[in-house]
């Protein structure tokens, strides 16, 4: 009985899905939204590993999590190992930084024969998830910083139109009309709808804005066929997962198209939703962020913006 007792007193281990989710969930009771980088700080860019390639999904809300919270303007990162590979050393007392890498292994025979027969070689195929350590490039000495350049950001006049990014929007192929009392979707007309450039407070509001409402008309039955759109009015906890997606869909948008990502203030009721549903699901984050790459993704292929290279 002594030893029972004693192995159900042992802590819980918090699996990699518990660890991202804990960390998003934290952000969100804190007040800060991790898809919301500031170009104030340089971190609104997509995070780079070391060659150059940009991070995908979840990775991305990590890394911008770390960099505005700690204020990083560089959007490279990279292991303890590479960095020490590229003539670089971590400073002592440097905090490493969370990212995950997905994949999928098939077992050995042995472990095989344990599965119910009579199925393929995709049947015998096991998803993984671990964890690894990255550090931005500011908190490395002795690299060769001008191969890792923070973005130059050109402030525009965000008080007018830009020619360039209507001129992008415009290649999409769903179409808007401004002049609404607010801005959404309309799934069955399948348009969108948007206040007049004037009634926002910026340019950038306006242009996020209508990349929040694009990332909605991407799951269309006809395109992503994303099932929290066609379902969006069944539930408040569908609602808030799509809404989700919008949010974090329009950020990866705007950090490729050249824009700040901006908080909807109309969804900080959501707040509170996406907190529970989180709490509730330890690998819904983990589906929000991916929906929300695939949706960026084919809108930036339909646009003819470049789609940057992938990582994990």
């Amino acid at each position: 009985m002594a030893r029972t007792a004693a192995r159900s007193a042992k802590p819980h281990r918090i699996d990699i899905y518990e660890e991202v989710t804990n960390q998003i969930v934290a952000m969100l009771e804190a007040g800060t939204r991790p898809w919301t980088p500031s170009w104030a700080s340089g971190a609104a860019s997509l995070p780079l590993r070391h060659e150059g390639t940009a991070y995908r999904g979840i990775n991305i809300l990590l890394l911008w999590s770390a960099a505005m919270a700690r204020g990083y303007s560089n959007p490279y990162w990279m292991t303890y190992r590479q960095a020490s590979e590229l003539g670089g050393q971590v400073r002592k007392g440097e905090k490493g930084n969370l990212v995950v890498h997905a994949g999928i292994f098939t077992p050995k025979d042995a472990e095989a024969e344990e599965q119910p027969s009579g199925g393929g070689e995709e049947d015998r195929t096991r998803s993984y998830l671990k964890k690894y350590v990255v550090f931005n490039v500011e908190q490395i000495d002795s690299l060769d910083i001008a191969k890792y350049p923070a973005p130059q950001i050109a402030l525009k006049n965000r008080d007018q139109r830009d020619p360039g990014l209507d001129a992008t929007f415009a290649r999409y192929q769903v179409p808007y009309r401004e002049g609404g009392n607010s801005a959404y979707y309309h799934p069955i007309l399948d348009s969108i709808t948007m206040p007049a450039f004037a009634d926002f407070v910026s340019g950038n509001a306006f242009y996020a804005t209508l990349a929040h409402e694009v990332v909605h008309s991407s799951g269309h039955t006809s395109r992503l066929n994303r099932e929290t759109l066609y379902q969006y009015g069944k539930s408040k906890e569908i609602r808030a997962a799509e809404e989700l997606i919008a949010e974090i869909g329009a950020a990866m948008l705007c950090a490729q198209l050249g824009m700040e990502p901006t908080e909807r203030e109309d969804h900080a009721a959501y707040v509170s939703s996406w907190i529970g549903a989180l709490r509730n699901d330890k690998r819904a984050i983990f589906r929000a962020a991916t929906a929300a790459q695939a949706a960026s993704e084919w809108i930036l292929s339909l646009m003819g913006a470049p789609v940057m290279a992938r990582a994990a």
